[in-house]
Order: C-alpha cells, then sequence, then structure tokens
C-alpha cells in the first residue's frame, strides 16, 4: 500500500512539473488550435503511467518515459489524421508528410522553455477575457486540475469547464498563434501578461478557500511564471523584476500570516522569526534588478512598500516613507484598495484625526476591510461607533476566519 501510495504522489508531482512543458511543446508543434488535443495525449499519458509503473514499477528516469510515450502518441494521433482528413492538419505535418522526412518533437529544455513562454503570451492574449485568461494560466501553464481551479474560484466544475471551453475557442476563433509579439508590442503585451501573474498570485496570497496547500500553489506558481519571463531578454524588463519582488517579499510572510488554527494572524500580531529572510533577500535582489533603466510601473511601488512590510520595527520613519509610496503609487495607478491601505498608512504616519477624515469620503461601502479600518480609528475614542463598523465588516467578510477575528473585535470591545 504504501508503495502504491508513493507511486500515487510520484504522478500527482510529475502532472504538476510536466503537464504544461509537454502541452507547450505539442502545441506549439502542431498549432495552438490543436491544444485540446495536446492535453488529451499528455493526460492519456500520465493515465499510461499509473497502469504502467504500478504493474512494472517506476522506470529509472520517469520524465524521460513519459515525454518519450507523449512524443509516441502525439506523432500517430496527428500522422492518422493526416491520412484521413488532412484539412485538419497543420502545415508543418503536411510538409514533412508530403516529402517523406522523419519528423520529431523536441522536448529539449531550451525547446521546452521557449515553447512555455510562447505558450504564456498566448493564454495572456487580451482577445481573452481577463478570468478566463487565469483559469486557462492555471490549466495550461501551471497544470492544476479542474477541481482545483474550481476550488480557487469558489465555484463548479461544470462553470470552470465552460469558461475554459470559451477560452480555447478564442485561440481558435482569433486565430491566436504560440509566438512572441514584435518588438513593437512587446512592452504593452508584457504588461497583459505580467498582470494575469499578479492576479494569479493575489489570487492565492488573498484566497478564499481554507486549503492552504492550494493557496501557497497559486502564489508559487504565479511565482514561477514571473522567473521564467525575467530568465529571456525580450520580457526580462524592469517591471518584471519589480513584480518578482513584490512577490517575494509578500510570500516571505506567508507563514506567519495564518495561525494553527487557520485563522489570519494580522501584520502587527506576525512572529518575525516566522518570515522566510532567504525570499526577502531573493526579493531585495530583484528590487534592485528592477531599478536599472528609465521605466518605472506600479509594480515598484508595490513592491517598495512590501519591502518595508518587511521590517518589523513600528517607526514613524517606516510609516512616512509608505505613506509617500502609496501617494506615487495613487498617482500611477488608482483603485480604491490602494486608497484605502494608504488611508492605514497616513494613521501610522500622522495619527487617528487625519486618517479619519480621509476614510470617511472612500466611502467603500461594500468592502469590509472598510469598516475594520474605521472601526480601528473610532477603538478607544468612540466604542460605539467602533462597534457599528466592526459589526458591517462582519457582516460583509466572505470567510469563517475573517468573521471569527472580528467577533473577537467586538467582544474585546463589550470587556
Amino acid at each position: 500500500m504504501l508503495e502504491m501510495k508513493d507511486d500515487h504522489n510520484l504522478i500527482s508531482d510529475l502532472f504538476r512539473a510536466e503537464f504544461s512543458k509537454m502541452v507547450a511543446v505539442i502545441s506549439r508543434q502542431f498549432g495552438l488550435q490543436h491544444i485540446e488535443i495536446a492535453e488529451d495525449i499528455v493526460s492519456e499519458t500520465f493515465l499510461l503511467a499509473t497502469q504502467n509503473w504500478s504493474e512494472k514499477g517506476i522506470p529509472e528516469n520517469p520524465t524521460a518515459w513519459l515525454y518519450k510515450v507523449a512524443k509516441q502518441k502525439a506523432l500517430y494521433h496527428f500522422k492518422r489524421k493526416g491520412i484521413f482528413d488532412k484539412k485538419v492538419i497543420p502545415a508543418v505535418i503536411l510538409s514533412i508528410y508530403e516529402t517523406q522526412q522523419e519528423f520529431d518533437l523536441d522536448f529539449s529544455m531550451k525547446n521546452i522553455k521557449d515553447s512555455q513562454l510562447q505558450m504564456l503570451f498566448a493564454v495572456c492574449n487580451p482577445a481573452i477575457a481577463s478570468e478566463a485568461q487565469i483559469g486557462l494560466a492555471l490549466r495550461i501553464l501551471c497544470g492544476f486540475g479542474i477541481e482545483e481551479i474550481a476550488e480557487a474560484f469558489l465555484s463548479n466544475k461544470e462553470t470552470i469547464n465552460k469558461r475554459l471551453f470559451r477560452a480555447k475557442e478564442k485561440l481558435r476563433t482569433e486565430k491566436i498563434k504560440m509566438e512572441l509579439p514584435p518588438e513593437n508590442e512587446m512592452s504593452s503585451r508584457l504588461d497583459n501578461v505580467l498582470h494575469i501573474i499578479y492576479l494569479l498570485f493575489s489570487e492565492g496570497y488573498y484566497s478564499k478557500t481554507s486549503n492552504q496547500t492550494l493557496q501557497k500553489d497559486l502564489c508559487l506558481e504565479a511565482m514561477r511564471l514571473a522567473l521564467m519571463l525575467t530568465e529571456f531578454e525580450e520580457t526580462n524588463h524592469p517591471k518584471t523584476n519589480a513584480l518578482m519582488a513584490l512577490m517575494c517579499f509578500h510570500a516571505s510572510r506567508f507563514d506567519a500570516r495564518q495561525s494553527a488554527n487557520d485563522s489570519v494572524v494580522l501584520y502587527e500580531q506576525q512572529k518575525e522569526e516566522l518570515w522566510d529572510t532567504e525570499l526577502i533577500n531573493k526579493g531585495l535582489y530583484f528590487l534592485n534588478l528592477s531599478e536599472m533603466g528609465n521605466e518605472i510601473s506600479s509594480y515598484h511601488f508595490e513592491a517598495r512598500i512590501a519591502y518595508w512590510h518587511c521590517i518589523k520595527e513600528d517607526s514613524k520613519e517606516k510609516w512616512e516613507n509608505i505613506l509617500q509610496l502609496y501617494n506615487q503609487l495613487l498617482l500611477v495607478n488608482y483603485s480604491p484598495v490602494v486608497a484605502l491601505n494608504r488611508t492605514y498608512a497616513l494613521y501610522k504616519a500622522n495619527g487617528r484625526e487625519e486618517a479619519l477624515v480621509e476614510a470617511e469620503k472612500l466611502k467603500l461601502e461594500n468592502n469590509h476591510f472598510y469598516f475594520i479600518l474605521l472601526a480601528e480609528l473610532y477603538k478607544d475614542f468612540d466604542n460605539q461607533r467602533a462597534k457599528q463598523n466592526f459589526e458591517k465588516a462582519y457582516n460583509l467578510a466572505k470567510t469563517d476566519s475573517e468573521k471569527v477575528e472580528i467577533q473577537k473585535k467586538i467582544d474585546g470591545l463589550n470587556n
């Protein structure tokens, strides 16, 4: 039983690591219009591995075994389709078929990386709706199962399958190709890719699911995709490194944000010894790289804010720096959430009175964090109003753990 369990774990790990690589290589070779066939071929390969390895044992090089079988299945499928329906054969196969040349799939490390990079730009094409891009990225680029994607979005398998189907239809109808955009379009297209990675990371970091493993996996996959972008000259821009730095700083405090009973640990109560210093140092490395060149993006300001949050000392200088960064961020990329965070920094830097004036102006009536901030500002000054705001926050909170923490604050006011 133990051996079978170990085999299952190995195949699960290999699926997450290799699924996206294999789909990318097959799709690059035969055309993005056949992405579903590529998925089926790879899924069948893993199914065969499950059956074969349980009977004959795990091969000496499991990854090479998977590549070999996927290659055979892909070539057989497209050659067979070439015999019965040449209209659906990509031009590259027609050329090889007509000249009787031997055809092969290239699973070299370089071709895998090139294919994944091109797939990233294809999946993040602006023609596809943003939410569908995230789902497609999770499935095609990160190897997440439909159930995992459904859980991440607090949805169901049927909805996710429909969303992915529509996204793949877009890939076909818009004739989106697996290729890097031309140089004059690279910066704007890269913006969209970075935005999807940012949303993917946020989906994990501010996750509403109770599955801690899934939360971390979402963040790690976003970081892996961003890291891949830093490895190519065409996509290794200052804003790419700034986003990578931002994610490193946030991820360094991942373990400190959750208590043993799964409740959220607020920044002030986090134990500094649980912060990952290696990730903080990596964040600093990418932050330094991001400062090379003349480009500055919202990720630069967010990364610097996140860096200051990796310094536990609660000094006026720290919060004044954070406040100034929020002021600059609002000019570059205004959002209600940034304005809300800026108000908290204003409170820490300049005091309650000034922050209350700004907070009352925001009127974010559907945001429970807004009412938590208002309550904290009124606490010990007007506890009745603090309680009213905590109660509004409680009613708007989306997770049980958040409700538990808010209730504790309400109880604290009553004592």
